[in-house]
């Protein structure tokens, strides 16, 4: 009897159990219908407007485009950009540094031994002029340009901003509308974008930083460029000079590269043809001194305390004077 009662309680729950298994798997199925539902009607599209954005033209240098030769420009065979790779500065360690001195110096283009700097020529390339080779190399992405604000290159410049340097801003103003209206009877106008011509003449000089160190190990001294920025004159209205300042500075060991691929112009020996990268290299230039870290403890440059352009040229002549001196004077013990 215990065992027939057992068994009819045991098969009882088990039916039990077997009867609640369908409710389960019901409720389970609705929940899982209605987080689809939910799921659709999260997913669903919505039909929005769609936004346009305004696309803004980038400003960029403006550079003549280079016109390339349909035929043969020369019959030597060569090319016109130089596959060469400039030598390696020797290293200098600053235990071996006796002496040291910074030096800014300016070089004007229109002097006769620097007239390369302002070389008229136009090949396959483009532009030959010493600017304009500067002007492409940045606009490329090769040169980095950092900002006037002082020479140590600490703010680096975009190609629109450059170009806003160089030819400012562009303005719309409105002009008479020819196409629709011939004869301007009717009054039309439209919108006309001006922006001025960069003049390259304007280019009078250029300035370079430079290292005076004089290294224990090699026993010498060592004239290392550091930086290099381009002089602009600001003229008055009937063409008469008024002032001028730097445009932009570059580090000369970035570009060293790039000016060893372009020969200089040299009227003296036309068999032989220095690359711009030598012309620096063997100070193959006229300058002379307006700044230097010499007996100027308030970093001035020689305009900030002498204000004849005459004495000026003698105190640069001077500074050099006392380098050369300091140099002679370890050889005579």
């Amino acid at each position: 009897m215990v065992l027939v009662g057992l068994g009819g309680l045991c098969i009882e729950e088990a039916a039990g159990q077997t009867r609640r298994r369908p409710t389960n798997n019901r409720s389970r199925t609705t929940n899982a219908n209605r987080n689809r539902t939910t799921q659709q009607a999260v997913t669903a599209p919505v039909d929005t407007p769609k936004t346009q954005v305004a696309m803004v033209e980038k400003d960029t240098i403006p550079l003549k485009p280079a016109l390339a030769s349909r035929r043969a420009n020369s019959t030597v065979e060569g090319n016109l950009i130089l596959d060469k790779t400039p030598l390696q500065y020797d290293h200098l360690r600053i235990d071996d540094q006796v002496y040291r001195q910074v030096i800014w110096r300016e070089i004007h283009v229109k002097e006769k031994m620097n007239l390369p700097f302002i070389y008229e020529a136009e090949e396959d390339n483009g532009s030959q002029k010493f600017f304009n080779i500067l002007l492409r190399h940045i606009k490329d992405g090769d040169i980095t340009a950092f900002s006037n604000v002082n020479d140590r290159f600490t703010t680096p410049l975009s190609v629109d901003e450059i170009a806003t340097m160089l030819a400012g801003k562009k303005y719309v103003v409105q002009k008479p509308d020819y196409a629709r209206d011939p004869d301007g009877s009717k009054g039309i106008l439209k919108d006309t974008t001006i922006r001025e011509d960069f003049n390259d003449n304007t280019v009078i000089a250029y300035r370079i930083k430079e290292e005076v160190i004089f290294d224990r190990e090699t026993s010498r001294m060592h004239f290392r460029i550091l930086g290099m920025a381009p002089v602009k004159a600001v003229l008055n209205d009937d063409g008469s000079f008024r002032d001028s300042y730097t445009l932009f500075w570059i580090f000369y060991p970035e570009i060293r590269p790039v000016l060893a691929k372009y020969e200089a112009y040299n009227p003296r020996n036309m068999g032989v043809r220095m690359s711009w990268e030598e012309i620096f290299e063997s100070r193959y230039f006229s300058s002379y001194i307006v700044k230097s870290t010499i007996n100027n403890p308030f970093d001035k440059p020689l305009s900030g305390y002498i204000s004849d352009p005459l004495f000026r040229l003698l105190e640069g002549e001077k500074i050099k004077e006392t380098i050369f001196n300091w140099e002679q004077n370890q050889w005579s013990y």
